[in-house]
């Protein structure tokens, strides 16, 4: 059965869903922790799987789903993914304590590692799943495109103010996930720039990273360099998927990691 509810940490409201064990003492809890512009009906499919293993708890993130924009109170006002781990973190604080497993795709993952980073004892396994976190690595010809893509989206924010109707030109600007950001593009703008390489080196948990071999916003190279930084990491390579039928067609690779995570096998 799937229970509604939500709380609330650094002044932000964030809806959940759970459903599974009764969450007391000794009881292992699941954390599912969606992508950037999705909810907790994401992972809501994987969770109901493992219903009987665990307790689960599908978060849907401030500025998604059911929660609304986070309060501009995070680290220079508009929050970033130390933000969303740090009120995990306080929420987690208030839970009975069991095995713990945190499963995040894309942005989700961002927040698990700076979470694991951050708060060293809260989790006790982490599934990474088409995660993002750390700078891609371009070509030198990428690496000009973007360059005059930002230069060029610039000039037309100028011409902007100067009463220019450039909306047509911009609209062409900027990714999906850019474009579709609404209020919550400052935050987006803002973790898009993170990188923690240095920070996961000192993840001690153990993690398992799962990536589709066609994912071309969080490639295979990065989830290759993550597993390299931190210890003890695992990377598996899922060849014909990309970074979303990695949470579908990749469903069961990802609900037999959680699984032996469970299990103390991972």
């Amino acid at each position: 059965m799937l229970i509604q509810s939500t709380f609330s940490a650094k002044g932000a409201p964030h809806a959940i869903v759970s459903l599974g064990k009764p969450l007391e003492a000794g009881a292992p809890h699941v954390i599912w922790a969606h992508g950037w512009g999705q909810d907790h009906r994401a992972f809501q499919a994987l969770a109901v799987s493992l219903e009987r293993a665990a307790h689960h708890t599908l978060i849907d993130f401030p500025g998604f789903g059911q929660s609304p924009v986070p309060p501009e109170t995070g680290h220079g006002g508009i929050w970033d993914t130390a933000d969303y781990a740090d009120a995990v973190a306080e929420w987690l604080g208030t839970l009975p304590r069991g095995k713990r497993i945190w499963v995040g795709h894309s942005f989700g993952g961002r927040v698990g590692l700076r979470l694991a980073a951050r708060h060293p004892d809260v989790l006790d396994g982490m599934v990474l799943v088409g995660s993002h976190g750390l700078k891609p690595i371009r070509s030198l010809m990428a690496r000009l495109k973007i360059f005059l893509r930002v230069r060029t989206f610039k000039a037309l924010k100028l011409l902007e103010k100067l009463g220019v109707d450039v909306s047509a030109r911009k609209a062409k600007y900027g990714s999906a996930d850019y474009r579709n950001a609404g209020g919550m593009r400052p935050v987006f703008v803002k973790v898009i720039g993170e990188d923690q390489s240095e920070a996961i080196k000192a993840i001690r948990i153990p993690v398992r990273i799962i990536c589709g071999a066609l994912d071309d916003q969080a490639p295979p190279e990065m989830s290759e360099r993550m597993g390299r930084l931190i210890p003890g990491a695992t990377v598996s390579i899922l060849p014909g998927l990309d970074h979303y039928t990695v949470l579908s067609d990749g469903g069961p690779q990802i609900a037999h990691t959680v699984a032996k995570l469970l299990e103390g096998q991972g």
